[in-house]
């Protein structure tokens, strides 16, 4: 390569991923332009941002890995390369200092999304990057050129390299609503469908139950499914479930019904209490006392939790101790979907990572690099999502520049 300063890239999607990507290579002395088909940039960012933005987690490295299940092998490079230190650290480069909250997850002391990106693009626009909005990508041209549709009519570029970053399919109002998946299959690259994550569960309520306890809060439970049985909150909605601990099972619940049509979800009412204690505060006399009002004495249920136990087993209970404490310890809602795409936090599918190089290009696209949610990992809430957003666009950054190191003179053509 005889100047990064004569190369050219272009990122596509200005996200997390896009722009990290893009300040990254302009780090290294490349001509960078960021190209999004919305007004403005980082939309996503400052929506999630608003009740405090979730930059990351603080927890072991080992365990935090693992929260990415099946894509753990494949993002744990980039993952180390860019771990959540060095994400906090850049985030307190830009004036954004971090703290550690109680849950283990990371946010700015100023808490809002938006001093972090004003910061930031002031230092994208010192490094030189360029931006060039209401720009939509359309694909490729016959020579590989990329094609856009904008403001002024159509028109092309074809950049030395490209960095794809569009974001997965759940914010169709923010941008991110999957419209590159028919770009790359005509170009052969194999996508997984995209379906919601971190959404909400259907469940059919009973008129009664719904009059009664719809937006009610189920706290201090766990959730059971696929394995996996996590501690937290969750809210009655008209249409089921939602809240932290529902969106961490959100995943394999949903996959199951896909498969069985519908999924049975287990509800511990009472997670802090072994069924053996319960069983012994169970024992007391319940003389007169109704059903309801000796749950809600003996077991401490409140009354939302009591009408869950109804939802689940009907009006009749076990009677003897154990088993009522057993009830309790394990409720079973029949699950019949999640919510839609456009309604999820995230969504799962995308390119499989079949389809990139270790250096995170696409096989069939030489020069074409893809981050962030366009790629086919899943992860909870609690920072997991833009720590690797963050970290696949610094990877694709570091594999277009040893890219163009090994690539022959600039080619850049076209504008936009």
């Amino acid at each position: 390569m005889s100047s990064y300063a004569s190369r050219k890239v272009a990122v596509i999607g200005a996200g997390p991923a896009g722009l990290i990507a893009a300040e990254t290579l302009a780090r290294a002395g490349m001509g960078v332009t960021v190209f999004d088909r919305m007004p403005s940039v980082g939309r996503k960012l400052l929506i999630a941002g608003r009740g405090g933005l979730n930059l990351t987690h603080g927890e072991p490295f080992e365990r935090f890995v693992a929260r990415y299940a099946e894509a753990a092998g494949r993002l744990r490079p980039a993952l180390e390369a860019f771990p959540p230190e060095r994400l906090r650290a850049w985030a307190d480069g830009l004036g954004a200092e971090t703290f550690i909250g109680s849950s283990g997850r990371v946010f700015p002391r100023a808490w809002k999304a938006s001093p972090l990106l004003r910061a930031w693009l002031r230092r994208l626009d010192d490094l030189g990057v360029e931006f060039r909005l209401r720009h939509r990508w359309t694909g490729f041209g016959p020579a590989g050129e990329l094609r856009f549709e904008t403001p002024a009519g159509p028109a092309s570029i074809r950049p030395d390299a490209a960095i794809l970053a569009l974001g997965g399919g759940s914010w169709p109002r923010l941008g991110s609503d999957g419209g590159w998946v028919s770009i790359l299959q005509q170009a052969g690259v194999r996508i997984r469908d995209l379906v919601p994550a971190n959404a909400g569960l259907r469940v059919a309520w009973s008129d009664r139950f719904l009059a009664r306890f719809e937006g009610a809060p189920l706290k201090r439970i766990a959730l059971a499914h696929g394995g996996r049985d996590i501690r937290g909150e969750a809210n009655v909605t008209k249409a089921g479930l939602e809240g932290g601990a529902v969106y961490a099972v959100a995943g394999s619940v949903r996959d199951a019904v896909a498969q069985d049509g519908e999924a049975t979800l287990r509800v511990d009412l009472r997670p802090d209490l072994p069924a053996d204690a319960l069983a012994k505060a169970l024992s007391r006399e319940r003389g007169k006392q109704s059903m309801a009002s000796f749950l809600r004495k003996a077991a401490g249920l409140p009354p939302a939790a009591i009408g869950l136990m109804r939802e689940g087993y009907g009006p009749a209970l076990a009677a003897d101790p154990p088993g009522l404490a057993a009830a309790i310890k394990a409720v079973p809602l029949r699950v019949v979907g999640t919510d839609s795409l456009d309604r999820a936090i995230s969504s799962a599918g995308g390119i499989l990572l079949d389809e990139i190089d270790e250096h995170f290009m696409l096989k069939r696209l030489p020069g074409i690099f893809a981050a962030g949610e366009m790629l086919d990992w899943e992860a909870p809430t609690g920072g997991y999502l833009l720590q690797a957003c963050f970290a696949t666009g610094v990877a694709a950054a570091e594999g277009v520049l040893r890219w163009g190191r090994e690539a022959g003179p600039a080619q850049s053509t076209g504008t936009a």
